[in-house]
């Protein structure tokens, strides 16, 4: 399958970098490099675009794209990584930055990747697939608590409770390994009542336990605050969220470091 991913908000986001031709720019979440490739065509031969993925099928996808720039550097890794990457390209900063974060269509729609509560495959849901650690390992191993507390948080899920201890009691007697087993157990507790309409039952559990799989989470706050510092006067950033934990995030972030005075608001 080849890498697809229609870029989100492609005209907002060129618009809101402000892209000078000879600026650098960093695409942190490169995936089909659909932003990459208009950024590209705005630079000239002293700009630079730097596209960072962690998913390894994004960067065979996004260096067959891009092979006719010669002006980009496209790398394997995690964007919680840019200060190192930075330092490994002797770079001190960057006039722009792009985060779009979540999960690609590309990754929903290969259904070996587990991604999908629309595709029946192994639990898996690993970004990097390098890394050992996937949905299997949180949805047999995590306590109950843990359960809840994942789906809670990450999923925002009124049911949370009920469907981790729907998990914990079903793989009392046999292993749960297939996005179709996780999802029935999510129908079976969520009642009928609450599935009627809406989003598919299993949506939220599905995107609480990706985010957990790829601390998609606690790594964010940390990684927006390297990316500022490395921001060159006059830089843009722009952020594309899904949902509201990355939303808050974010705008915490960009308005403590607007104001970064915590003193009391009526102190001088």
């Amino acid at each position: 399958m080849d890498f697809k991913h229609k870029p989100i908000l492609l005209n907002e986001c060129i618009e809101g970098l402000n892209i000078k031709p000879d600026g650098t720019y960093v695409d942190c979440t490169l995936g089909g490099a659909g932003h990459s490739n208009e950024i590209l065509k705005r630079l000239n031969s002293m700009g630079m675009l730097i596209g960072i993925d962690q998913d390894k099928d994004a960067i065979k996808a996004s260096e067959e794209r891009l092979k006719d720039f010669t002006n980009k550097k496209i790398i394997n890794n995690n964007f919680a990584e840019i200060k190192s990457i930075f330092k490994e390209l002797r770079l001190n900063g960057a006039d722009g930055f792009l985060l779009d974060l979540g999960v690609s269509s590309y990754q929903l729609d290969k259904a070996e990747r587990g991604f999908s509560y629309m595709h029946d495959a192994p639990l898996d849901m690993r970004m990097n697939t390098k890394q050992d650690f996937n949905a299997y390992d949180v949805v047999n191993s995590y306590s109950k608590y843990e359960l809840q507390r994942v789906i809670k948080d990450y999923g925002e899920e009124k049911w949370a409770s009920r469907i981790a201890d729907f998990i914990v009691e079903e793989r009392k007697i046999r292993p749960i390994e297939t996005t179709f087993q996780l999802v029935d157990i999510i129908k079976k507790a969520i009642p009928a009542s609450a599935r009627r309409g809406g989003p598919h039952p299993a949506k939220r559990t599905f995107q609480a336990i990706r985010i957990e799989v790829n601390q998609e989470i606690p790594i964010l706050g940390d990684a927006v605050d390297d990316i500022i510092d490395l921001l060159n006067p006059e830089g843009r950033i722009c952020v594309i969220t899904f949902h509201s934990l990355e939303d808050r995030i974010i705008k915490n972030i960009f308005k403590k470091r607007e104001n970064p005075c915590t003193c009391p608001p009526e102190f001088p």
